[in-house]
């Protein structure tokens, strides 16, 4: 083990900032774990389908303000992309070369996965399975993808994005939300915020890079001034506490987003600029520095894979005598949680196995990050 830790520190090339690759590895915890937390397959009536502790205990809403990470994934986003294509200009790299190299490495890990679940659904439709359910398990597998089709287009647009200032998306959300819920406009507009929406933290990233986001005072702004808007939109505005989806709810702060979810959002990038230097400071060990390299190497199995490993846990354990706590039972109650909590463990073990057998086709890059690789005793380290 310390010859693997070894190696991995000193192939890693001395300028890459460690603490990128912590926040994105952050972003993949909390989107994981917030997954398997808010999500719950019940079997009932002779039909499988999904709901969460959050629709029957809506008291527990604030805890999801732990999970929702996406903006931390944009703000990454933002920086490496601007970062990358100033330096592909530089380098003398057209844009439609540079793109290319941003998305191939999405391609092949987003093929296995739909490959697998048409096959899956298929088989499961030809041995008997209602459609009903089948539609169930395949929508909470594909649905998590409509992050990849944002961040692809916000990808396509850096030229732009990283010209332009964050408080133009934001102007969008806050126009789309006064006109959707103020003046009672149609539903519809909510949709321009999917966009708009991310590209605010996309856009904060774009800003991190070029050496716009400079000094603790921007982060305590953002932190200070976000958290005070979503207090603000929660407490007198209507909005719903819950930052994640909440299966039967009348408003979903993320489907589409809402500017709540985009004001969390700010809160969270001030959060994540004033860790900066503490996440530098640590990840000058060795030992923490592998563990954040590991989980980035792997980021994109994980992320596609992790609804499938809940998925596999839930199906074994319906081999059982009967409902299992925590895993086929209604969450409607604080045993649910601790059941849940649990299952855990399984649930990890289960994704280890998905990124063994899948990771080989993450070969170029993770998480969505153009990079070069170059061999390290056995294993690949990034250089930026």
């Amino acid at each position: 083990m310390r010859d693997l830790i070894r190696r991995i520190d000193v192939a890693t090339p001395p300028g890459r900032d460690r603490a990128v690759d912590a926040l994105r590895a952050l972003a993949i915890f909390g989107v994981v774990l917030g997954h398997w937390l808010v999500t719950a397959l019940v079997s009932d009536s002779g039909t499988l389908h999904t709901t969460s502790p959050l629709r029957h205990m809506p008291q527990l809403a604030p805890v999801s303000w732990l999970f929702q990470t996406l903006a931390l994934f944009f703000l990454v986003g933002g920086q490496v992309g601007a970062a990358s294509h100033a330096s592909a200009r530089a380098r003398g790299m057209g844009y439609g070369r540079w793109l290319g190299a941003r998305l191939v490495q999405l391609v092949r890990p987003v093929a296995a996965v739909l490959v697998v679940w048409s096959v899956a659904a298929g088989a499961m439709l030809a041995s008997g399975a209602s459609w009903e359910a089948v539609r169930t398990l395949v929508k909470l597998v594909y649905f998590p993808l409509w992050f990849l089709l944002v961040f692809v287009a916000l990808t396509a647009a850096t030229p732009l994005t990283a010209k332009l200032h964050p408080l133009w998306p934001l102007a969008a959300v806050t126009l789309v939300d006064l006109v959707r819920y103020g003046l009672d406009g149609p539903a519809w507009l909510g949709w321009i915020n999917v966009v708009a929406g991310w590209s605010v933290p996309y856009c904060l990233g774009a800003a991190w890079a070029r050496g716009s986001l400079c000094g603790r005072e921007t982060g305590w702004a953002l932190l200070l001034g976000g958290a005070a808007a979503v207090l603000g939109l929660v407490l007198w505005a209507g909005y719903p506490p819950a930052m994640v989806g909440v299966p039967g709810a009348a408003v979903s702060n993320l489907d589409p987003p809402t500017l709540a979810v985009v004001t969390f959002g700010l809160a969270q990038c001030g959060a994540a600029l004033l860790l900066l230097g503490p996440l530098r400071r640590v990840l000058r060990r060795p030992a923490a520095w592998v563990a954040v390299a590991l989980v980035n190497l792997s980021a994109m199995t994980v992320f596609l894979w992790h609804q499938t490993a809940m998925i596999a846990v839930t199906a074994i354990g319906m081999f059982a005598s009967g409902p299992l706590p925590g895993l086929h039972t209604v969450p409607d109650d604080l045993g649910w949680v601790l059941a849940r909590l649990a299952w855990l463990p399984a649930f990890a073990l289960a994704l280890l196995v998905c990124c063994a057998a899948f990771r080989i086709h993450e070969q170029r890059g993770s998480g969505g990050v153009e990079c070069d690789r170059r061999p390290a005793g056995g294993l690949e380290v990034w250089r930026a």
